[in-house]
């Protein structure tokens, strides 16, 4: 309950624009400032330099440009064409090709038909050049039409995509038969969205259960499943029943938020699991930010130390 009531808190402060105000000039001002523990940078030249460190470290990733709830049509072309921007800034950078993107960030909340389009704009480019595109799930309205959108394409011929589902929903592990079944890559998150008890597990201990059931599913039915979590006993599981399926490392990766247990991510690339990386960067970095201290709460302490020395 307290966990909930953290995400909830620090949700309603991510929508202040006083808080945000205050947090532009100081959370990104240095290399050494608050937000830049799980914040690559504004700039794309800064998430392409954070994932040369990473590589550099034997670890995979991918980047997502930070924004969400483009509310016009004109704001998802933008959004559009900063991910065009991405795709030939990447592909000349020679770094690892791989991005995540949101539906609401290409328009999917002014018109469903411009935020496919859009999406089809970045596929088109992004495909030749050898990119992986992962279609990153928003708060439970988003759902039904995120699949659809999804799965259309994927009938359309578009292979380099890949979707994510949320344990934390109860729809989610028939979602999953659903993605298995056509073949596609699935990311498998526990939930950062507060969400209520018609549609969602409310007690850490039933979303720690779907993940493990999902956790298995994908394992032995999934293409090259992605397990997103920090939790230890779920990445110990998780190795644990690939040994007994003798699943091989190179079969599925740990997928893990930049800033987060970097030690952990280095070692068990050492061991020879694939780990990716998850990369946020942009101006709009204020609200991922804000969602991030309310999953762990311990975090707080860490960016007010920060403000304290500088």
């Amino acid at each position: 309950m307290l966990a909930g009531a953290s995400k909830a808190l620090f949700y309603l402060l991510s929508q202040s624009r006083t808080l945000k105000r205050i947090a532009s000039r100081y959370g990104m001002r240095t290399p050494g400032s608050f937000a830049r523990r799980f914040v690559a940078g504004e700039t794309l030249e800064d998430a392409i330099e954070a994932a040369r460190a990473i590589e550099a470290q034997g670890l995979l990733h991918t980047l997502d440009l930070l924004g969400e709830s483009v509310s016009n049509l004109a704001g998802a072309d933008q959004a559009t064409r900063a991910y065009l921007e991405v795709v030939e800034a990447v592909a000349a950078s020679g770094i690892g090709r791989n991005l995540s993107l949101k539906l609401t960030q290409l328009g999917l909340d002014a018109d469903r038909a411009s935020a496919v389009d859009n999406l089809r704009r970045i596929l088109e480019r992004a495909g030749p050049a050898g990119f992986f595109v992962r279609i990153d799930m928003e708060s439970s309205r988003y759902t039904d039409v995120t699949l659809d959108i999804f799965e259309t394409l994927w009938r359309q011929s578009y292979r380099q995509i890949g979707i994510v589902l949320q344990a934390a929903l109860y729809r989610s592990e028939r979602d999953l038969q659903r993605i298995n079944a056509l073949g596609a890559r699935v990311r498998l998150v526990k939930g950062a969205y507060r969400e209520p008890g018609t549609v969602a597990y409310q007690k850490k201990a039933d979303v720690d259960a779907a993940y493990a059931r999902m956790l298995k599913m994908l394992l032995v039915e999934g293409q090259a499943p992605a397990i997103a979590t920090h939790d230890l006993a779920m990445i110990d599981l998780a190795r644990r029943w690939a040994d007994e399926l003798r699943i091989g490392r190179d079969r599925f990766e740990f997928q893990m938020l930049y800033g987060v247990h970097r030690d952990f991510q280095a070692a068990l690339a050492r061991e020879g699991y694939r780990v990716r990386v998850y990369v946020p960067f942009g101006r709009e970095w204020f609200p991922y930010f804000m969602r991030r201290l309310g999953e762990r709460p311990a975090n707080v302490a860490f960016v007010l130390r920060s403000l304290m020395s500088g």
